[in-house]
């Protein structure tokens, strides 16, 4: 039998570890940037153009490379990081596995120009499909710029697998953000089509942080901090009240590297137990200098994750530094024995305001008149004649004559309330509703009962309304007297901007875009003023995460953040013109048995499911 295992070639082995190694453009951004921090710069700009597909460009102003060690960097596991294994349980830098430049250049066109502080010439590299194109000396300035080209033009599925260029682009944001989070001491600049997005100069922490998310995160940030044997923890947590929904502003870093840690989270989370709603998440940016020794990076490709040797003492550490910080800035609640809690508002007055107490004088009131009782202390109860009984059953509805039973209001000890109807005719009266435990809409039909829970109902109804206006664009605004101005980040104003034609089309007006405060002009009819911020921010939370994975349509992901957000929610008392309306809007619906989200919105209970359970 004929030798049939071949040892693979160069340009073959580094397209198959481009698969790891890069899996977006967002990936080849990471790698860059790393790199360039790696060679010492204080000064990063990033150049992206159509989501990073047909430009990615790193410049530095780092050592620079020599024409010899810019040739050899392009092969695989050549790297200037480690020498010996040893040096895996001491890393310092970045990388240290010498593929990704390897990597790249197997699936795009590579052009990288750098020099050296005490050279007079740089080096100009041109590489297509791992294949030199070209070496030459050119003049430069020192340091390193490397451009990555067509990416994947010779994977074309892998090219096909990549999302939208706005999509694209939020991935590379994101390892944007994850790199200058953890160096403000280095100056970056981001430029996406021309147009500079970030513009980040050397600065505190705290600065930096308000630099990237915004001028309002600064106010939102208490500090972290704690030293031991183990590990020295330091960073920020955002204020319990400024949790959210999303996973959004949530970052580990590791001997200044990104981490992912769900179990380093659970105790982040542990330590607001009792202070954030269970379906929110607190936000973060905590940093860990552990000995090198006591860390594994060398996990996975892209270094995310890592393992530590006690992880178990870490958890503790971590949980009881941030629960010690958010009782020392006095956010959590503390314990006073010498408050008096008789001084305390009560709840149910909280939200009410102070009015003037109404004052009711008996004119006719004599202090000084003399009474035939002489008794004190003591009511008197005089009988009095009880002539005239019958004319308290004259507004009974009820005919007690001819035993007329079809239709009796009632309410209940548990809350509920409406009509029953009683009528063995043929004759079926209009159809009537009442509320269930604040839950429920229950209404009667020929076949028995019919049950509805109203959140879901509404999302439904909701949800078919906002589309069709986004899609026909005839929705309804009211103008603000007064414009509301908002605060946010320059991504949120970017997602803003994304699907600011399907927020006009629902009724949302702006007034502009482009600064840090963004003014609101009009609304929805449907949302009140002091919920436009939480219905706006609930709206980038979720077009942010659920646009790119779920493959759904743009206006069919706020038709349905929006009915999430503005349905009537479980324990909210509906009228009787409001339950009414609610079925009819509902069966009114091209699929009103199912909610937005898949989930059922009502259910029959037949007259003979109800005899059943009686016999």
């Amino acid at each position: 039998m004929a030798d049939i295992i071949k040892l693979l070639p160069d340009h073959v082995a580094n397209q198959i570890a481009a698969g790891e190694v890069v899996q977006r453009p967002a990936s080849v951004v990471k790698e860059l940037l790393e790199n360039a921090i790696d060679a010492g710069a204080d000064l990063i700009k990033l150049i992206v153009k159509d989501g990073g597909k047909t430009l990615i460009q790193v410049v530095d102003n780092g050592v620079g490379m020599s024409g010899t060690d810019a040739r050899l960097s392009f092969e695989r596991h050549a790297t200037s990081k480690i020498s010996c294994a040893e040096d895996l349980f001491n890393l310092e830098t970045k990388g240290f596995r010498g593929e990704a430049l390897a990597s790249i250049a197997a699936i795009a066109h590579v052009d990288m120009q750098t020099r050296t502080e005490n050279s007079e010439v740089g080096s100009h590299i041109k590489i297509e499909g791992s294949k030199i194109v070209s070496q030459e000396v050119v003049a430069s300035p020192k340091g390193t710029s490397i451009s990555v080209k067509n990416l994947f033009f010779n994977i074309p599925a892998r090219r096909n697998f990549l999302k939208s260029n706005q999509v694209e682009l939020r991935h590379i944001t994101d390892e944007f953000h994850r790199v200058a989070l953890v160096h403000p001491q280095i100056e970056f600049h981001f430029y996406n089509n021309g147009s500079e997005i970030f513009n980040l100069p050397i600065s505190k922490l705290r600065q930096r942080i308000a630099h990237v998310f915004g001028s309002r995160m600064k106010d939102r940030l208490v500090p972290v901090g704690e030293e031991t044997e183990v590990v020295k923890i330091s960073g920020f947590v955002c204020k319990p009240e400024f949790a959210k929904k999303s996973r959004g502003e949530q970052f580990f870093f590791a001997n200044n590297r990104f981490i992912k840690s769900p179990y380093l989270h659970h105790a982040v989370v542990a330590a607001f137990e009792g202070l954030i709603k269970s379906d929110t998440y607190p936000g973060y940016f905590l940093y860990l200098e552990v000995d090198p020794a006591s860390i594994d990076i060398n996990i996975h490709p892209t270094k995310t994750e890592v393992k530590f040797d006690d992880e178990n003492t870490l958890y503790a550490i971590l949980r009881s530094t941030i629960k010690h910080s958010l009782g020392q800035f006095n956010v959590a609640p503390i314990l006073d024995f010498e408050h008096d809690p008789n001084m305390d508002t009560p709840y149910a007055y909280k939200e009410k305001a102070a009015v003037i107490p109404q004052v009711s004088v008996d004119p006719s009131f004599n202090p000084f008149q003399q009474t035939d009782n002489k008794s004190v202390g003591r009511t008197v109860y005089h009988k009095t004649d009880v002539k005239g009984w019958e004319n308290l059953y004259e507004s009974l509805k009820i005919s007690l004559d001819t035993n007329d039973f079809s239709s009796v209001e009632i309410e209940s000890e548990t809350g509920v309330q409406g009509t029953f109807y009683a009528d063995d005719t043929d004759e079926t009266p209009a159809a009537v509703t009442f509320q269930l435990r604040r839950k429920y809409v229950v209404s009667t039909i020929k076949s028995g009962m019919l049950v509805i829970n109203q959140n879901r109902a509404h999302e439904r109804v909701l949800f078919e309304k906002f589309l069709g206006e986004i899609t026909v664009k005839e929705g309804v605004s009211q103008q603000l007297l007064f414009p509301l101005e908002l605060p946010f980040s320059h991504q949120e104003r970017v997602i803003l901007k994304e699907i600011k034609e399907s927020l006009s089309n629902v009724g949302f007006m702006f007034e502009t875009l482009d600064e840090e405060t963004v003014k609101v002009t009009g609304v929805p009819l449907s949302i009140v003023e002091s919920g436009i911020g939480t219905v706006l921010d609930r709206l980038i939370s979720d077009y942010k995460e659920g646009f790119d994975s779920n493959g759904i349509s743009q206006a069919e992901l706020l038709a349905k953040t929006l009915a999430k957000n503005l349905a009537v929610k479980t324990g909210e008392v509906l009228d009787q013109e409001s339950q009414m309306a609610l079925v009819n809007d509902l069966f009114a619906c091209k699929e009103p048995s199912l909610s937005p989200f898949q989930k059922i919105t009502y259910t029959i209970i037949s007259e003979g499911d109800i005899e059943k359970k009686l016999n």
